[in-house]
This record gives structure tokens, C-alpha cells and sequence, in this order.
């Protein structure tokens, strides 16, 4: 039987979760339970199609487990209440935003399984030809250092900017941009934002699941695409997590069930 219900948290950024976030919290033995009492596994998602895999897993997990969806509205609230034991998992995040929260504050969360990834882009609504770029262009990014990174690589391959031979360009910065002939100008907002930066920006980066929002897809209206597997999205617990339990997320989240909620989904392509 699949459960869900909502998290009404929403807001943190990285720097407040700094305070909000201390130790891990013991994390009780799983089981696995009874049929008539079976283990209950909490997993957070943010939006679709990441909640559609969670309630796709929910229906395959084994005897002995149910997995109920927590949807939560921001990323950085979801890592807080996993790092903080309130929940006993998420799916909504690589491991280079997973690993960016943990150095960030004393995380000990861990990814698990990868289970699909998808093509990211750069959406315009004033151009069709991102060789059409204006002068002094506004461009919107990602405020967090992981997907920061991953947009400025993008427009440094697209020749947009040129960034710092010296810098590994996952790791990139704003600061890091050495050549901009067109003079562009930079909006750094959360990625739950960036798509009110749409109407207002001359090139916007955003995830497709956001995107889609906006009747947009990457295959149809990004001006620059890119899939790369260091960024496809995985079942994250914490490093304490109970063994049996974690296998038995392993096996829901890469079952048949998970496979056909993928392949309906032409944004996104199976991982595992």
C-alpha cells in the first residue's frame, strides 16, 4: 500500500542550514516487519516525475516494507530532514549537490542508487538561436555551487564565457569567468526559482522536471542541452542507514514498476 503526505517545509537555504543541521540521528533498526506490520520507509521527493518513481517503487517493494512519498517543497529542507532522521530517505538529487550539502554541514549522507538521468538546458523566451545572444545579456543560473558549476562548464562549451583552464569546471564560480565578449550580466537564484527568471532573463538554466511547468522540454526548446551522468539523480539515506533496508530501496527503485514510469517520460532515461 503506497502512503504520501506533505512536508510543509520550505525556505532554507544552504547558509540557515548550516545552524539547523548538527549530528546524524540514530537511525532504529528496520525490521524487515510482518505483513501485518511491516516497516515503514519514509522518502522524500520534491515534484514529478521524482515523486512518480517514488509511488512507482512504493508499489514494488518487497514484503515486509512500504514506502510512503513525503513531498517536500525545496531541496536543501529535504537533505535537512534526512540528515536530521525525520525521514528515512529522499529522491531528488545528484551526488554532486548530495556531497555539496554534507561539506557544507557535517552531512553524513550517502547515495545509493542511481536511477535516472536527464538532459538539462538553457531555455529562452526573446531568441530561438543561442547564437542570436544579445549584448549584455541577462543570464540565470543556479545559486548552488553543484549546479553552478554545471551551467557556466555549458556556456563555457557553448563559447559564451570562457572559464579559468586552471579551475575544474564543475566547480566553477562566477569569478572564474576570464573571457566575456558579449558582456553578459548573471542571476544567481535557487532552482525552484529560476523559472520566474524565465520572463525576465534573456537565457535561463533549468532542470527539466521544473521546466515542464512552463510547457518546455529540453528536447524540443533548449538552446543548449547537455546530459551527463555525474548528475543523474539518486536515492540518497544516511550512512547509517539500516542495511536490509537500504536493499530494499535498492530492488524497489530499479523493479520493472520503475523502469515503465521512466520510459513514459521522454525528459528523463533510465540509469541503472
Amino acid at each position: 500500500m503506497t502512503r504520501t503526505r506533505f512536508a510543509a517545509l520550505a525556505g532554507i537555504t544552504l547558509a540557515s542550514a548550516l545552524g539547523l543541521v548538527g549530528c546524524s540521528a540514530g537511525a532504529p533498526a528496520a525490521g524487515p516487519g510482518t505483513a501485518d506490520e511491516p516497516v515503514v520507509l519514509e522518502v522524500a521527493a520534491v515534484q514529478p516525475p521524482m515523486t512518480d518513481v517514488v509511488l512507482a517503487a512504493a508499489d514494488a517493494i518487497e514484503d515486509g516494507y512500504e514506502i510512503e512519498l513525503v513531498e517536500i517543497a525545496d531541496y536543501i529542507t529535504t537533505n535537512v530532514t534526512l540528515q536530521s532522521g525525520d525521514i528515512d530517505a529522499s529522491f531528488s538529487q545528484h551526488e554532486p549537490f548530495m556531497q555539496e550539502f554534507n561539506a557544507g554541514n557535517d552531512g553524513s549522507l550517502t547515495a545509493v542508487q542511481t536511477v535516472y538521468n536527464f538532459t538539462i538546458a538553457f531555455y529562452s523566451s526573446s531568441i530561438d538561436d543561442i547564437a542570436d545572444l544579445p549584448e549584455g545579456a541577462t543570464i540565470a543560473v543556479p545559486n548552488d555551487r553543484s549546479n553552478l558549476g554545471r551551467a557556466l562548464k555549458m556556456l563555457d562549451e557553448a563559447g559564451i564565457v570562457t572559464l579559468d583552464p586552471s579551475v575544474d569546471p564543475y566547480e566553477a564560480t562566477v569569478a572564474d569567468i576570464t573571457e566575456n565578449p558579449k558582456g553578459v550580466e548573471f542571476l544567481e537564484v535557487p532552482i525552484p526559482s529560476l523559472n520566474t527568471a524565465y520572463e525576465e532573463a534573456d537565457l535561463v538554466f533549468q532542470w527539466p522536471s521544473h521546466i515542464a511547468a512552463l510547457g518546455l522540454t529540453p528536447q524540443d526548446d533548449g538552446l543548449i542541452t547537455e546530459l551527463d551522468d555525474r548528475f543523474a539523480l539518486q536515492v540518497v539515506v544516511r550512512e547509517d542507514a539500516d542495511p536490509a533496508a537500504v536493499e530494499a530501496l535498492r530492488a524497489a527503485f530499479t523493479s520493472d514498476q520503475v523502469r515503465e514510469v521512466i520510459e513514459a517520460n521522454e525528459t528523463i532515461e533510465v540509469a541503472f
